[in-house]
């Protein structure tokens, strides 16, 4: 390892070994080669003068590529696509004349960005799918147990702990919802030229524009995206329009020499929203381990604190949150280039896209990896939480003690001042004495509600205060989620990959 040169955690430090696979070098210039064959072999099947041999000698150096040789040449001619057509043609002599024919930077350079970030997605969504996986087992377990519910962080009726999963399981299916639209939607490039109009395509084929559209569909399909993204389907059953047999087909029908980088900025907002999510998780979770109701998971051999030994800090969720963070924020960076393209291309969405795509994703996988191993190992603490909704419960338990104090003949009005003023004595005694909560005694003392402490007592039952939670639980499970989980039921099982 290299101590004194930058390396990024990114690189190194959060990412899952698939994920960073997707976006390692190798995989980019193995596509490049795969694509250059997918040229060749579509040029050949439409009556331009390439060899089979020339073909199967590309074929036969499609993954053992001379980087060497590549990163010598762009030093001399600065020129990363020449450089990798210059180091194949030196590996395939006889197909060296036909490697890019009629091709722009572009034709490998984008559709390699749209079939990594095809890739992406599909990974990002089985972890998606196996967060939501495990949080609904969460619900199911703790659909029952009842738990303070907060508004503005403050104590406000109870709901149960498996409802309040429910609320994070809403958000993630919300994702998948936006991920499996912009998934669907994606479409190569193709083979669109210099500035996206065919020219040079169309002085190798004589002016036949239907070989010209052909081309197109015929490298999607050998991709994998003929049929709109789907291999077994054929562009024949993509109909007569030509443009939606385009779009069919898996290609954009129209392009300038890049396709529209509002691509980016639509895939790029859709990690943006699961870090939004994963961001509302991990702050859920911070602040009830702050109140020992639920912990994530806590190490053995952990350590929580250089200093103080006793503790046990959410790191898990601190780190999600700062994922999280910069996901949301990289999201602008698409934005901006989309806006700012010049015509049918300029090169300054290079840099800044080379970065924002690939750390976007990164990002997100360690985001999800995190995710999958918090759920995996949520710690409740049903006492701890019982007890603070008991200190709480006498204040939701008031509007009850009125309206069985008006069926018994009292003033709704007169009720409801005096048991006002009970609650703010009895708050008093909490903040200002540290007391435990005496509302139900200074009630049951209180001639006017005519009812015994016990008799009040009897009402303090937590699920009695939860309304349709468990209900709730159960119907979206039944009716959203499972439905999902059978039909995603081949990705499941995937287990997450903590690094540090």
């Amino acid at each position: 390892m290299d101590y004194q040169g930058y390396t990024s955690p990114l690189s190194e430090r959060y990412p899952s070994k698939e994920m960073k696979y997707i976006f390692s070098p190798e995989k980019k210039f193995r596509t490049w080669r795969r694509l250059w064959i997918a040229l060749a072999e579509a040029e050949r099947e439409l009556g331009l003068d390439i060899t089979e041999e020339q073909i199967a000698e590309l074929r036969a150096h499609a993954d053992d590529i001379n980087y060497d040789v590549a990163k010598a040449r762009e030093k001399e001619v600065r020129h990363d696509v020449m450089s990798h057509v210059y180091a194949y043609g030196q590996q395939c002599p006889t197909a060296k004349g036909i490697i890019h024919l009629g091709a722009t930077s572009c034709f490998v350079g984008d559709n390699t960005d749209i079939i990594l970030m095809a890739e992406g997605l599909e990974l990002i969504r089985t972890k998606l799918i196996n967060a939501i996986s495990q949080l609904a087992k969460f619900a199911e377990e703790y659909k029952n147990l009842p738990t303070l519910g907060f508004t503005h962080y403050q104590a406000a009726q109870p709901t149960t702990v498996g409802k309040r999963a429910t609320l994070w399981l809403q958000d993630l299916v919300m994702d998948l919802e936006d991920l499996d639209y912009v998934l669907g939607s994606l479409r190569l490039r193709g083979a669109k030229g210099t500035t996206g109009t065919q020219a040079s395509f169309m002085e190798l084929f004589d002016g036949n524009e239907e070989k010209c559209r052909k081309l197109d569909l015929m490298i999607a399909e050998k991709m994998g995206f003929g049929g709109a993204g789907n291999p077994e389907t054929s562009t024949a059953n993509c109909g007569e329009n030509a443009v939606k047999s385009m779009i069919c087909g898996g290609v954009y029908p129209v392009t300038g020499q890049t396709y529209s980088r509002k691509v980016d900025s639509r895939v790029v907002n859709v990690l943006a929203g699961i870090a939004q999510s994963a961001h509302k998780f991990s702050n859920d979770i911070r602040l009830l381990q702050h109140m020992k109701e639920v912990e994530e998971p806590f190490e053995k051999n952990q350590i929580g604190s250089s200093a103080m030994a006793y503790k046990r800090n959410p790191m898990r969720s601190e780190r999600m949150g700062s994922l999280a963070n910069y996901v949301m924020s990289d999201a602008m960076n698409p934005q901006l280039t989309a806006a700012t393209q010049w015509f049918e291309r300029t090169l300054d969405d290079s840099a800044n896209k080379r970065i924002a795509v690939s750390e976007a994703f990164l990002a997100t996988d360690s985001i999800l990896e995190l995710y999958l191993n918090i759920t995996s190992g949520l710690v409740v603490y049903p006492e701890v939480i019982r007890q603070h909704l008991m200190a709480e419960l006498p204040f939701m338990a008031t509007e009850n003690i009125i309206m069985d104090a008006v069926k018994a003949g009292g003033d709704r009005q007169e009720l409801h001042e005096r048991i006002r003023q009970h609650s703010m004595e009895a708050a008093k005694v909490v903040k200002e004495q540290g007391l435990p909560n005496d509302l139900i005694s200074r009630v049951a003392a209180d001639p006017l509600f005519g009812v015994k402490e016990d008799e009040l007592t009897a009402l303090l039952k937590p699920e009695n205060y939860v309304g349709r939670a468990p209900s709730q639980v159960t119907e979206f499970l039944d009716g959203v989620i499972k439905p999902i989980l059978e039909e995603n039921r081949d990705l499941l099982g995937v287990q997450a990959e903590i690094n540090v």
